[in-house]
């Protein structure tokens, strides 16, 4: 369902000196109110598990973006020019080759994907990797879509936009995924934990280390990582992450004392 749209009355009623005022739906529209409203199909239909990698992206800033004057004018626009160009970059960064009747893709295209509010959450089968370096690539693809964002997107639009948000942030885990409706949802830990990692300090790009072996899975690019350890709320009060280390660096010292 998504949304429904109830048609409200006002009334007002006095009780002594004391004036109330409340509103008025019919039966059925009140009725519409239901867990259909969550859009998850039948909730009790059978679960099924996937091993999934998981990337959730955010709009650094985009709260400010939101508030800016007479912003129902260009939200609008923004996420439209940034959805369909993250998309794009997505199939872009997968994409092997194209013949006339079929594409050939490194590894594989999320398999599901939702709006956040602030951003988007994409899932994918890890079974469908081709392995650990196909698991890494999804990795390294994030994070060149993160660059993209910055160099390219960014002095594009911001053309055209004010307060527009300068940098995406990436968190990136492995893990276990239920379903929820027969798929039209997912829950699992290892969602939760990409959520937190994308907000750690100010880096832009956090990998959890559980799952991702970075000799095997960078190759060439595993000296750009180190591990470091970091409290997580609700996680662990030592988690392992991969960083690039150049963003490591550019830390502040204050920045530098929650990691091990």
């Amino acid at each position: 369902m998504g949304n429904i749209d109830l048609k409200y009355t006002k009334n007002k009623e006095t009780k002594g000196d004391i004036e109330y005022t409340y509103n008025t739906i019919t039966n059925e529209e009140f009725e519409q109110f239901n867990v259909g409203l969550l859009d998850l199909g039948t909730i009790t239909q059978k679960s099924y598990v996937k091993n999934a990698l998981v990337a959730v992206i955010d709009l650094e800033g985009f709260t400010d973006f939101c508030n800016q004057i007479d912003n129902h004018l260009v939200i609008p626009e923004f996420l439209s020019e940034f959805l369909t160009w993250l998309f794009k970059v997505m199939k872009d960064k997968f994409l092997k080759q194209k013949t006339k009747s079929n594409v050939h893709l490194w590894g594989s295209l999320p398999f599901f994907g939702k709006f956040t509010g602030d951003g988007a959450l994409f899932l994918w089968d890890t079974d469908l990797s081709v392995g650990m370096t196909g698991i890494g690539n999804i990795a390294l693809n994030m994070e060149s879509i993160c660059n993209d964002y910055k160099f390219k997107l960014y002095p594009l639009l911001s053309k055209s936009f004010a307060k527009m948000p300068v940098r995406l942030r990436v968190g990136i885990a492995r893990g276990q995924v239920l379903s929820i409706g027969g798929g039209n949802d997912f829950v699992g830990p290892c969602i939760n934990l990409a959520s937190r990692l994308q907000k750690i300090s100010s880096l832009s790009f956090a990998i959890s280390r559980r799952g991702f072996d970075p000799e095997e899975c960078f190759k060439e690019y595993a000296s750009d990582y180190i591990v470091k350890k970091i409290p997580i709320q609700g996680i662990s009060n030592d988690e392992p992450i991969l960083i690039l280390e150049t963003h490591y660096d550019a830390l502040s010292p204050e920045e530098k004392k929650q990691f091990r």
